[in-house]
């Protein structure tokens, strides 16, 4: 039976060890720790923690400050407040001035569940990746969160790292190659590439596995990095492939799908669908019920490349 854990886990275990071997970490936090993981910083290194309550505009222009002074800040809350509330100050304070911020959008997606449409974050990849300087990392599970968040401490810059809350099935492993920037061939194929991220690898390898039996041969990519965008990968999968499906629990306008339709429309013209909440807010439910009613599971990326191949056949 597969392990499922929370993405955030990963993000937590990453600060610890960050906290432990760097003195110019430090975690800031607007009063939700214990939701974001950040708590196990505190709880072990609390010299490398601050809890700013729950103001973050405070919080991120403090980051910046702590920049300026050669630490490295990670910022965490949940994803919603953090892109939203906190946009200007990212924007003008962080990105304008590429400062050293690494930023923690925790409960991403549908899958908050009960917390309802106010808590969970749609639209954070669109506004994230419109920003100069800004990186943007949507890991598939907890252990790529890791590799990600330990990652991000070496890169230069703003970074927006994005996980979930929920467990989800951990897919990769110590040895799953994170390479910054380069997506990961997860299966190969030649008749529809399936390109996902977050939550919804799995969901494109469980995909796989219902084409399979309908002899369909599909590839799936794990496209963590959504900025900068690995244009290699992708065009390899449209030429090789010639269609395209890609899978984000995210609106489906200005996120991962829209910035491989970017690469696509460009570089190498390919029919695509994409999958993703379809301009719409969420509600309170059951995360299961919730990314089932919207249409985030295999079912909907195997219509998906149903509906896709057709195209490609015209």
């Amino acid at each position: 039976m597969i392990e499922r854990i929370p993405a955030r886990d990963g993000y937590g275990k990453a600060l610890m060890e960050l906290a432990e071997k760097r003195k110019d970490v430090i975690v800031l936090d607007a009063d939700v720790s214990k939701s974001t993981r950040t708590n196990w910083v505190e709880g072990k290194s609390p010299e490398h923690f601050l809890n700013m309550g729950i103001s973050e505009q405070d919080m991120v222009g403090t980051a910046s400050g702590l920049s300026l002074g050669g630490m490295i800040p990670f910022v965490a809350t949940y994803g919603v407040f953090l892109s939203g509330r906190a946009w200007d100050q990212i924007r003008t304070t962080v990105c304008y001035n590429n400062l050293n911020v690494k930023f923690g959008g925790a409960h991403a997606g549908i899958s908050v569940g009960p917390d309802g449409a106010t808590h969970q974050a749609l639209e954070d990849m669109a506004i994230m990746r419109v920003l100069p300087n800004m990186k943007l990392i949507a890991p598939c599970d907890a252990i790529e969160t890791k590799k990600a968040t330990l990652a991000a401490a070496n890169i230069e810059g703003p970074v927006y790292i994005r996980f979930g809350r929920e467990a989800i099935p951990v897919i990769t492993d110590e040895d799953t190659p994170f390479i910054f920037g380069k997506a990961n061939v997860l299966k190969d194929g030649t008749d529809v590439a399936i390109i996902a991220c977050g939550a919804m690898v799995y969901e494109a390898l469980e995909a796989e596995k219902t084409l399979k039996e309908k002899g369909i041969s599909a590839m799936v990519i794990n496209l963590h990095t959504i900025k900068p965008i690995d244009t290699e990968t992708i065009l390899m999968a449209a030429k090789k492939c010639g269609c395209i499906v890609t899978a984000e629990e995210h609106q489906m306008a200005g996120g991962m799908g829209s910035a491989v339709a970017e690469v696509l429309s460009q570089n190498c013209s390919t029919p695509m669908n994409i999958v993703g909440v379809e301009d719409t807010f969420g509600e309170s439910g059951e995360p299961q019920e919730l990314m089932d009613k919207y249409g985030l599971n295999a079912d909907a990326i195997v219509s998906a490349a149903l509906s896709v191949l057709k195209k490609k056949a015209k």
